[in-house]
């Protein structure tokens, strides 16, 4: 793959022109890209333990570090990084993540921090509650205790609609 081609899958992969040429010179230089990695969201990315990752999104992420090897003639060594809802964000914008191979939903929020490649996996937010409970509605979590995960889409769209059915119930993280 030649040089242009892969400029064009980091602009898919959400690289803006002026941090293409900044991030292919750092790895060129150092021969090390830092892909950041989810430890448990699979089956985007998930790790298999002793610093293996797997998964759709690690596996496409690693078909740009293929074609970054290709374009800057050798072969470029990837470090993986451990990211969290909470830091994937920071430590992207920071540096301390190149490429960020997790389950972020691209929204306009998001988008004035960082930019986002392609969509290439799309999913819905559920719920999950116990049959015998006989809940159906947010409006009936009034006064129960709900869990969700810090920095995630699934817990923004939980809170608007507790708002909206003016629904009192505990978030724990």
């Amino acid at each position: 793959m030649n040089k242009l081609s892969t400029l064009a899958a980091l602009v898919a992969l959400g690289f803006t022109a002026g941090a293409q040429a900044q991030t292919l010179t750092k790895i060129q230089n150092s021969g090390e890209i830092a892909m950041g990695v989810r430890e448990s969201s699979a089956p985007l990315s998930y790790t298999l333990g002793n610093n293996r990752f797997v998964g759709y999104h690690v596996d496409l992420c690693q078909a740009i570090v293929d074609n970054i090897s290709k374009t800057i003639g050798k072969k470029v060594n990837v470090k993986y990084v451990a990211v969290t809802s909470q830091n994937r964000i920071p430590l992207t914008q920071n540096g301390t993540v190149d490429l960020e191979c997790g389950s972020t939903t691209n929204n306009e929020a998001r988008q004035k921090d960082v930019a986002f490649g392609l969509t290439t996996y799309m999913t819905e937010v559920r719920m999950v509650v116990k049959v015998k409970s006989g809940i159906t509605s947010i409006g009936q979590l009034n006064g129960k205790t709900v869990a969700t995960t810090t920095g995630t889409t699934s817990g923004q769209t939980l809170r608007k609609h507790q708002r909206a059915a003016k629904a009192n119930f505990k978030e724990l993280f």
